[in-house]
């Protein structure tokens, strides 16, 4: 995990002067901060030379307390995004409220926050039903990968050529489209993770691990036969759910993880309770995922003898489930563990966990579905690891905007059928990709993201020095941030204010707020979400 370094940031005062500061991420190695001061006409001079009115005038807001701002980050405005939040009413608002009543009639709408324009949605601004506009730094639980109604994707929209991959859904497993190869190969292909060159469309996150389950126990089975052919007791018995043709494999999964809620995922999830209450599940294993103690740098003992404790539980567990009958066929991990509580380990443990894996044989999945397609700075969060070989599968979705998973070869499903469903995902979903990827490129997000990430975690570091007794232990890689909150009901009013203030953020664990913006979120969306959150958290001093 990246450690943040000292960045320049700024601020205005009680007394409307424009003061520099150095910001680190620890209070330990806070510097004393080099102050210069500057009249508001000549910091208007400076600025007015790189950024827009509208921008200025986010700058210059003044307010009880420091205003976070930054005269560094050059707002290079794209065509059609906002300028600000602004809102009408508090949220959800009287519209949302009626066609929340309206849904309930039809569904349950316990977990709606409000409706949507999206007609009306712009870049890094979501657009509700009562006309609030609301900078959101949460964007579909980590989806949106380049915005809303980013030009690009409108051109997918519009160019004739790709009218019938709308109007016509294939069953892509056995009719794909005559594009299909190509398509594949211009979008996923060209981000595939090091050593695997195969991949298998989903249409979600759940469905792309539940399937890649599958793809480790088939390959598993087959190792042990030393060939594919099943025998008749095994064709038979699996009919019937008994073994040997529904043998006794397991997956090995950690606390605190999430990876779906369809019934196998459901056997691996561990963040919340209620994702499981009720439902039948697999004996499967579970270890412990390290609790790292922060500011990092003041733990650095404590927190390798914790990993050193988590991945020796994981390779007694993988032993004492051999010796039960039950082995464990693959071990499955996020890079971050998201709704958990966005919870990280070092590149050394994950190495570790890696070794022990190919070690006893186990496949080692990476579930890369909300970490994957750029927001921790490298476009796969397994990339920090340093490894050649990061894993035998890796799954994904959100940004990607398709589901599915990278494979090694040998974890091809050896007949068909067997790895199969009628869609198989979506082929427009590639289309939209292959734009996505090809924005990524021609406007360096990755670099983007590397440079607002360190400014969001300074900043997220700065605010928890300003109010230690309600925030804590920021953290985070590329924008993929979080910071945690005294309690679960004051971080659940902060996201409500917040929300009201015109800042859309989501929860995440216990008591942790997680920050997921796309990655066109830019170092001045970066100050302008500082700025008001700062004024949120004034409330909970």
């Amino acid at each position: 995990m990246a450690s943040p370094s000292p960045i320049t940031s700024a601020f205005v005062d009680d007394g409307g002067d424009l003061v520099t500061f150095h910001s680190c991420c620890t209070l330990a190695s806070l510097l004393p901060p080099s102050i210069s001061s500057l009249s508001v006409a000549m910091a208007s001079s400076l600025m007015g030379c790189q950024l827009p009115l509208s921008l200025q005038k986010v700058l210059r807001l003044s307010a009880a307390g420091c205003r976070f701002s930054s005269k560094a980050a050059p707002k290079t405005q794209v065509d059609f995004e906002y300028d600000g939040p602004s809102m009408k009413t508090t949220v959800p608002g009287p519209r949302s409220q009626e066609l929340t009543k309206q849904l309930g009639g039809i569904q349950n709408v316990a977990a709606v926050n409000f409706f949507c324009n999206y007609e009306e949605s712009r870049g890094n601004y979501l657009v509700d039903v009562d006309g609030n506009r609301m900078l959101d730094v949460y964007t579909q639980i980590s989806s949106i990968p380049i915005g809303y109604n980013h030009p690009a994707l409108h051109k997918v929209i519009t160019n004739p050529s790709n009218m019938s991959a709308f109007v016509n859904r294939p069953a892509l497993g056995i009719l794909p489209p005559e594009s299909f190869p190509d398509k594949l190969t211009e979008s996923l292909l060209s981000v595939a993770p090091a050593g695997m060159s195969r991949v298998q469309t989903m249409a979600c996150g759940s469905c792309s691990n539940e399937n890649a389950y599958k793809a480790i126990f088939i390959w598993y089975r087959n190792k042990e036969r030393g060939h594919n052919l099943p025998s008749e007791q095994e064709l038979s018995s699996c009919m019937i759910n008994k073994g040997p043709g529904c043998p006794e494999l397991t997956m090995l999964s950690f606390m605190g993880g999430f990876h779906g809620r369809t019934m196998g995922c459901l056997a691996t999830t561990h963040s919340k309770s209620i994702h499981k209450l009720d439902v039948p599940t697999f004996d499967w294993p579970i270890a412990r995922f390290p609790k790292l103690q922060y500011p990092l740098d003041q733990f650095t003992r404590e927190n390798a003898a914790e990993e050193a404790r988590c991945l020796e539980e994981v390779e007694d567990l993988i032993v004492k489930w051999r010796q039960k009958g039950k082995p464990v066929a693959g071990i499955v991990v996020e890079p971050i563990q998201a709704e958990g509580g966005d919870n990280h380990a070092s590149a050394d443990f994950f190495r570790g966990l890696r070794n022990i894996a190919r070690k006893h044989g186990s496949a080692f999945l990476v579930d890369e579905v909300q970490t994957g397609g750029g927001a921790t700075g490298k476009f796969w969060a397994h990339e920090h690891w340093g490894l050649d070989d990061p894993g035998d599968i890796v799954s994904f979705s959100k940004k990607l905007l398709t589901g599915g998973f990278f494979h090694k070869f040998e974890f091809q499903a050896d007949q068909p059928y067997r790895i199969f469903n009628t869609w198989m995902g979506d082929p427009t979903k590639n289309l939209f990709l292959c734009e996505v990827l090809d924005v990524i490129r021609r406007e360096n997000l990755l670099d983007e993201v590397t440079r607002s990430g360190k400014t969001l975690l300074n900043g997220l570091c700065e605010l928890q020095t300003r109010f230690p007794g309600v925030l804590s232990a920021a953290r985070g890689q590329g924008t993929f941030c979080a910071i945690d909150v005294c309690d679960e009901t004051t971080r659940n009013k902060i996201l409500t204010a917040a929300r009201n203030k015109g800042i859309l953020l989501g929860g995440c664990g216990d008591r942790s707020i997680r920050f997921r913006p796309s990655l066109v979120f830019k170092e001045y969306h970066v100050h302008l979400f500082l700025n008001i959150f700062n004024d949120v958290m004034t409330q909970f001093k």
